[in-house]
């Protein structure tokens, strides 16, 4: 069993993800009843015809692993990112790919690969460049996309114990990391309503990562959310790659509102920007680039999608977010068609359920993550918040964006606070073929 591991530094062993499962199936004390053919072996332990059961028959996590409605697919797996910037209404998009059943869906997993670079050594992070970081996000992502998610614990702090952790960031905005065999305790939750924030991590207790490498197998699909990756370039090793089938969901929203939205959830890095904005006042310490190396990537990904390379070719679609607030049904439907799955039920009923709710108040204005809100309403709201003198600047700053992107400018405080005219024009962006 050993000879699909290899060593690593430090003298650990790194092993596929076959002979992982394998491991695990062994040290639970699983006894295999039938053996089939090596493939049937290679496609994972504890499926169809090894009838496997466990000495630990009082945890049914365990029994879990070796249920014979357990099953990794063997069908072609589709791989979905939802690539995006901070505050661009990717929680919410990323909630719609979450809605299906046969998806395993992980949120912002590259947030500890940034961390684990930042919080090393500042020996170290000077030897670190962009190509490094990039380098790092990109091998992340495959091994997710292969179902390793024992390859994050490189990333993870405190590192994991036996593949164990309860600092898997923001691991209860995934339906499969909070329901079985991941957490048993989810029979409970799915049958009533999915997990929220504070149930999955109270419920559940830590993650387990083997769990949740075999919850992945067992998925058909598998969809990641990132607003880490600057720019769509950057992920032509990825769609190039014969392992996956990459779509690439390239979420935009209008600069300004994107603004807005950061300026309400990280008060403390756009300080400037709020006195600004409460005085009329530029600071001179106000960091402009906060707005234009967004626009810069936003534009640079928006124009290599449109120019339709051939490695972007079926693999690459632009959606605003104001297209899907304005008419969720109709555009989660087009996302849905072009990574080549159907739009169930339950996906509709979760639009319906977090479209149509009154949350314009102040605090759930603040609040990062929420996906319930008025949609309509608040495509736009950013309107209501922003002076006229910050919008101007921002327009300019970010001109050739708005013009490429359909964002009409305004001109006067008065155009600015007028909703009865949308600054979105009608646009339609079509997939890459």
């Amino acid at each position: 069993m050993r000879e699909g591991c290899r060593a690593r530094g430090g003298g650990r062993m790194e092993c596929s993800w076959k002979t992982v499962l394998l491991l695990v199936c062994a040290s639970l004390g699983v006894q295999y009843t039938a053996i089939r053919t090596l493939r049937d072996s290679l496609s994972g332990p504890c499926q169809g015809a090894y009838r496997c059961r466990s000495r630990y028959h009082g945890d049914s996590r365990w029994a879990a692993l070796c249920d014979d409605n357990w099953m990794p697919t063997e069908l072609p797996r589709k791989h979905i990112l939802l690539f995006a910037t901070t505050r661009s209404g990717s929680s919410f998009t990323g909630q719609l790919l979450n809605q299906h059943p046969g998806i395993f869906y992980v949120f912002e997993p590259l947030y500890h690969v940034q961390q684990a670079f930042t919080n090393s050594s500042s020996r170290l992070r000077r030897t670190l460049d962009r190509r490094a970081l990039l380098g790092a996000y990109r091998d992340l992502l495959l091994n997710l996309y292969t179902c390793d998610l024992h390859f994050m614990e490189n990333y993870i702090r405190p590192e994991p114990q036996e593949h164990i952790t309860s600092s898997f960031f923001r691991r209860s905005s995934s339906h499969a990391l909070c329901s079985p065999p991941v957490c048993v305790e989810g029979v409970a939750a799915t049958a009533a309503d999915p997990p929220d924030e504070t149930w999955c991590p109270k419920k559940c207790g830590a993650l387990n990562l083997t769990l949740a490498s075999m919850s992945c197998l067992s998925k058909r699909h598998v969809a990641i959310k990132t607003v880490r990756i600057p720019e769509v370039g950057d992920l032509r090793t990825l769609t190039e790659d014969p392992r996956l089938d990459l779509k690439i969901i390239h979420l935009v929203r209008d600069p300004r509102a994107i603004l807005a939205s950061r300026m309400m959830a990280f008060s403390d890095q756009f300080r400037a920007w709020k006195i600004w904005n409460a005085t009329g006042r530029q600071p001179r310490f106000v960091d402009l680039s906060q707005i234009t190396s967004t626009c810069k990537d936003m534009m640079a990904s928006a124009e290599t999608g449109l120019q339709k390379p051939a490695w972007l070719r079926g693999r690459y679609l632009l959606v605003r977010y104001e297209d899907l607030a304005f008419n969720p049904n109709a555009k989660t439907n087009e996302v849905y068609q072009f990574v080549g799955l159907e739009m169930e039920e339950r996906v509709r009923m979760w639009i319906a359920k977090n479209t149509d709710s009154n949350v314009s108040s102040l605090s759930e204005w603040n609040y990062r993550y929420s996906t319930s809100r008025n949609s309509r309403a608040t495509a736009e709201n950013w309107r209501l918040h922003l002076g006229f003198d910050i919008v101007r600047t921002v327009q300019s700053l970010c001109n050739d964006t708005l013009a490429l992107l359909g964002y009409k400018q305004v001109h006067s405080a008065a155009d600015l606070r007028n909703l009865s005219h949308s600054l979105v024009e009608h646009r339609t962006f079509q997939p890459v073929t």
